[in-house]
């Protein structure tokens, strides 16, 4: 009985280090790849997995004499400043409006962009258009902030110097007038960051097989019945992908757009103001850490439970398309 008892424990103990032994024989098999990947999994740990400690910030009363991890754990108090103001419903209505905007203006036009500069068959040329589409995106926010000012100026802008008098308009205020910033925000936005997305749809447009559009072409196909039959739903595993993406940050708002492209204007604050700006102003005013923390961790989760929401939207529709 004893013998039977120590073989099947032995058995147990076997089985249990068969994981274990088949790790560590990955681990030697596969040793010179993972010697490769190791700065970057270090680089991950460290720049995306060791910072999330730092959400207990959201939930304590930060006293730098006490340190983070001693101060007093106040809740859920943090996160009463985001909904407890009468400008809560105007910043989380701004940030997500805008961004929805954003999504469908880039989406359309760096698509139709992409397509376009596909057609372009000298390569000098499609290289051109692509690098003065994609010089927006690296400019910083104070560059592009002085740039709208340079046209929008009341002073010296070339809108009221020239254009508006050509045409027998008025001078404008467009500091002063909140009914057209939302109008100019989607421009310079999409003047911004449609470079960035065009180049992601032309390199998938490239990888689309010519036999497709030679057939099309036998069966007497138009360019625009091959861009609508075969282009754009061979695009759509990539659209969705990057649709996905924004989704995930549709809470976080392009901070150097709203507050420093207007000049942080305060009579532009009804149709500026967003989520990011107002912890910012917020967090000048009252040097919370612990709030501008919460209002950070609230936009990820929000963020978060969105691109779970719309992947599964998408595998409801098409599984083989879906992020995940």
């Amino acid at each position: 009985m004893r013998m039977e008892l120590t073989a099947a424990s032995q058995t147990t103990i076997l089985k249990k280090r068969r994981p274990l032994n088949r790790f560590i024989r990955n681990v030697v098999r596969y040793r010179a790849m993972l010697l490769m990947a190791a700065p970057g999994i270090l680089y991950l740990l460290l720049n995306n997995y060791l910072p999330m400690f730092g959400t207990a910030i959201a939930f304590k009363n930060v006293n730098f004499t006490k340190g983070i991890w001693k101060s007093d754990w106040v809740g859920l108090k943090n996160f009463e400043f985001l909904f407890g103001t009468s400008d809560a419903f105007v910043i989380t209505r701004n940030t997500l409006l805008y961004n929805l905007v954003f999504i469908v203006v880039t989406l359309v036009c760096s698509v139709a962009l992409a397509i376009m500069l596909n057609e372009v068959r000298l390569k000098l040329w499609r290289s051109f258009y692509q690098s003065a589409l994609l010089l927006p995106y690296f400019l910083s926010a104070v560059v592009i902030a002085y740039l709208v000012y340079s046209l929008l100026s009341s002073e010296y802008g070339l809108l009221n110097k020239s254009v508006l008098p050509f045409f027998g308009m008025e001078p404008v205020s467009w500091y002063h007038e909140t009914k057209h910033w939302p109008l100019i925000l989607v421009i310079v936005n999409t003047w911004k960051s449609i470079g960035y997305y065009c180049v992601i749809y032309i390199a998938a447009i490239v990888g689309i097989d010519h036999e497709y559009y030679e057939a099309a072409l036998i069966d007497g196909a138009s360019k625009w019945q091959q861009v609508k039959s075969i282009t754009v739903p061979l695009l759509t595993p990539v659209i969705i992908t990057m649709v996905l993406l924004q989704i995930g940050r549709i809470f976080y708002a392009d901070f150097g757009l709203f507050y420093q492209v207007p000049m942080d204007s305060g009579l532009l604050y009804p149709v500026t103001n967003v989520i990011d700006t107002y912890v910012y102003r917020a967090l000048l005013q009252l040097g919370d850490l612990g709030m501008a923390s919460a209002a950070g961790l609230y936009q990820s989760v929000v963020g978060f439970i969105l691109v779970m929401l719309s992947n599964l939207v998408v595998r409801k529709v098409n599984r083989d398309q879906a992020l995940f």
